[in-house]
């Protein structure tokens, strides 16, 4: 979907805005996007193999919390979408939409205590407290069945944050995040969680569970 021309001061100053609280308010290092022009993206390279909305230049080792360079950096690229850098304050688990909607409805039926929820373009990404792939994979090792639908965005991830762009997809905010007692963001423990999203996942692609 295009942008309407008319809307976009608004949503060139609210991407300016999502992009301060993430850092300053969240605390999530963030970094903008590239973007499609003229169906290519932005970065330069023909055959970018995911064009629109992922870091380039300046590139994912650059995200930062500091207000000021964040300000530069999207008064000089209003159109870039806000990407959080994921690993270091801020990890996630991300499914596809169906499977995500099932498991946070079971998820609140446990009344587990849940973190921020990202919508993206057919996906939810459960945000979670910053873990390693060491710890990750010793979890995922005592379960019987992992789905390839699943995706962790770790060390050296990224996601897109409302209001997205770049590519044309719109990323919302399912459960916004709520304030953390110290400062930053209240996020869960992936452990406790895990479990859940690997059997929502396993329904929808095989119909079956994997216990």
């Amino acid at each position: 979907m295009r942008e309407n021309p008319s809307n976009r001061p608004a949503a060139r100053s609210a991407r300016l805005a999502a992009a301060l609280a993430a850092a300053v308010d969240h605390r999530w290092p963030v970094v903008p996007g590239t973007l499609l022009r003229g169906g290519r993206c932005s970065c330069g390279d023909q055959d970018c193999p995911v064009p629109g909305a992922h870091p380039h230049d300046p590139p994912l080792l650059a995200a930062t919390t500091d207000a000021r360079m964040v300000r530069w950096w999207w008064e000089r690229q209003p159109d870039a979408p806000v990407l959080a850098a994921t690993g270091r304050t801020v990890s996630a688990v991300s499914l596809p939409a169906a499977a995500g909607a099932r498991a946070l409805a079971y998820l609140a039926a446990l009344r587990l205590p849940l973190g921020p929820v990202l919508a993206l373009p057919g996906r939810y990404a459960l945000l979670v407290a910053p873990y390693s792939l060491e710890v990750l994979g010793e979890m995922l090792a005592q379960l019987p069945w992992v789905p390839g639908s699943l995706r962790y965005h770790g060390s050296g991830g990224f996601l897109p944050l409302p209001p997205g762009g770049g590519t044309g997809g719109r990323v919302r905010w399912v459960l916004a995040p709520r304030p953390a007692a110290d400062g930053g963001v209240w996020l869960p423990q992936v452990g406790p969680l895990l479990g859940e999203l690997v059997e929502a996942a396993v329904r929808l692609d095989s119909g079956r569970s994997a216990y």
